[in-house]
């Protein structure tokens, strides 16, 4: 299955305006905003657990990051309510679910192979800097290496940002809206820009709160299914 699989193209994507579809566990649902692959795939997805739904225990091959949107994602790991931000790194294992129900953004099989960097952060709790070279951007730092940079960032209304995307960028915006180009992005729209290319965006009346992650659409592979 192929979902916004062309890399090279700009991409907007406005998850709420999505139909839910069930994912082969009974009470786990997805919205698809790009996929490489079938169950075993490259993949950016919204997952929606229904309350005291769960998956089987399972590896996490590729690795698996998400924020949770809503609700409290569980696993013996913790609980993790909205706002926490989560990185299992390749070979890692758990068993997810949700007692009261929960709403995540999920990337899976986009990890280096050998990070074994395990995140566990509260994006409430970390704390913000103002960006010099961007009036109205507050910045917090979530996970930056040799292959990508991963943060939040607060703009302020009307603020204009500018982002450079020059090895790709993904936008999720957590609370707000923006425009960017001819698109109006609001609550859980997610924008992904190709190699080369540019953020140039106009914080809303409200401001916004987003999730960035960039340079890491250098090299896109599908995920690697064992024999």
């Amino acid at each position: 299955m192929n979902v916004n699989a062309n890399f090279s193209t700009r991409v907007v994507v406005h998850s709420e305006e999505l139909e839910w579809i069930d994912s082969p566990m009974p009470g786990v649902r997805r919205r698809m905003l790009d996929r490489i692959g079938d169950e075993v795939a490259r993949a950016t997805t919204i997952v929606q657990y229904a309350p005291n739904s769960k998956f089987s225990p399972h590896v996490h091959t590729g690795g698996e990051e998400f924020i949770v949107l809503d609700g409290v994602f569980q696993d013996e790991h913790g609980d993790f309510p909205v706002g926490s931000y989560i990185r299992n790194p390749p070979e890692s294992s758990h068993t997810p679910g949700s007692a009261p129900g929960c709403t995540i953004f999920v990337k899976l099989w986009q990890f280096a192979m050998d990070d074994r960097t395990n995140i566990r952060t509260d994006m409430n709790k970390v704390g913000g800097v103002s960006d010099s070279a961007r009036p109205g951007v507050i910045i917090s730092p979530l996970y930056k290496d040799e292959h990508e940079e991963v943060r939040m960032e607060v703009w302020a209304p009307g603020a204009q940002v500018h982002i450079d995307a020059q090895a790709g960028a993904e936008v999720l915006v957590l609370e707000g809206s923006f425009e960017e180009g001819i698109d109006t992005l609001v609550k859980h729209s997610w924008l992904r820009v190709p190699l080369g290319g540019e953020i140039n965006a106009t914080a809303g009346k409200n401001g916004a709160r987003v999730w960035i992650k960039t340079d890491h659409l250098r090299e896109v592979k599908p995920p690697i299914i064992k024999s």
